[in-house]
């Protein structure tokens, strides 16, 4: 797989500041190849983020076919494992088409829309 080219990397860091802005959560991708055991590494590597418990890592090696999600214990209040699920399908999607951008950029969409923490409304007294 070759690097990501400028105008790539450029649409994925703005995909990924769309995404923290939408869900308040920190996200992370991880384009490459995995070392070992690819939850392992991407658990790793999630773990190494700045605010793991308010993160996101999306990771991939496209050559191996593998992503991986790893959400941290406070987005996981608002992002269930089958949304995960659903987010992975929309990239692998786009994946399956050589679309490897616009797949990172439509799961990340979707994850945070559905990580955002919702509105909690109080009645007047």
């Amino acid at each position: 797989m070759s690097a990501l080219s400028s105008s790539e990397r450029s649409a994925l860091d703005a995909a990924i500041r769309q995404a923290e802005q939408t869900s308040r959560a920190e996200f992370s991708v991880f384009v490459g190849p995995v070392e070992g055991d690819a939850a392992a590494f991407a658990r790793r590597l999630h773990r190494a983020m700045t605010a793991p418990t308010i993160s996101v890592l999306v990771m991939v090696d496209p050559d191996a076919r593998v992503v991986e999600v790893v959400t941290g214990s406070t987005v996981r209040r608002t992002l269930s494992d089958a949304q995960v699920e659903l987010g992975m399908a929309t990239m692998l999607a786009s994946f399956r088409d050589g679309e490897l951008v616009e797949g990172l950029r439509r799961g990340l969409a979707y994850l945070a829309e559905h990580a955002r923490p919702s509105l909690v409304r109080h009645a007047a007294e």
